[in-house]
């Protein structure tokens, strides 16, 4: 067995953290990750982390800055530490000294309405395009457009019931709303959709170019 396939022994300070975090119920993912962090604040003081003091916090943090690590890096890293010290320590005092950084604030790109077009041209068939026409036509997160349910269709307020994070309403256009009773449709036909969706008033069917007739039914 060669030297690189010993497993090392966990140190005592690492395995208390660990334990801190699962009884907090931290997913593995986190835990991996604030242990990594916790573990280069220990290399660049060169010695054990629970011997930090206030001032080696600074140095760290401005050594992050100096090194042009991102903001996004940086708060990952608070958090960890932050942890570190006030659970797994009991030492707040040095949690308060780690601060935050901010993020440049940068305003999201617009698309027209040709490069709206053409990005929904471009997606490869009905089932993409209902999910891009909604994240852009109702303004909904990525999460928001998978987390949507059938019931969440409201055709006779033209609303979108959106449960997901703080609860709202997002307005329902035709065209969008003749893009998803596409989808339906189709996904009827392939057996996906289990429950009527989308009935759209008749007048509401002639200004939005659809067939009233075409109308999905209840099972």
């Amino acid at each position: 067995m060669s030297i690189s396939s010993v497993e090392r022994p966990v140190s005592a300070l690492r395995q208390r953290m660990l334990e801190d975090m699962a009884m907090r119920g931290l997913r593995s993912g986190t835990q991996r990750e604030y242990i990594r962090f916790v573990c280069s604040f220990a290399a660049f003081l060169k010695r054990s982390p629970d011997t930090a003091t206030a001032e080696d916090i600074r140095r760290f943090q401005l050594h992050q800055h100096g090194s042009g690590v991102q903001s996004p890096t940086i708060n990952c890293s608070v958090s960890a530490l932050r942890f570190f010290f006030t659970v797994t320590l009991d030492r707040p005092d040095l949690s308060r000294r780690l601060v935050l950084a901010r993020a440049p604030h940068k305003l999201p790109d617009v698309l027209s309405v040709e490069e709206v077009g053409r990005l929904l041209d471009a997606a490869p068939g009905i089932k993409y395009k209902a999910i891009l026409g909604t994240a852009y036509g109702a303004g909904l997160r990525v999460s928001e457009v998978a987390s949507l349910k059938i019931d969440d269709i409201d055709s006779t307020r033209m609303l979108i019931r959106v449960e997901q994070g703080k609860d709202r309403n997002a307005m329902l256009s035709l065209q969008l709303l003749a893009l998803l009773r596409l989808w339906w449709k189709e996904g009827r036909r392939r057996g996906v959709m289990h429950a009527p969706w989308l009935a759209v008033p008749r007048a509401q069917c002639r200004r939005s170019g659809l067939d009233p007739a075409d109308q999905p039914r209840g099972p």
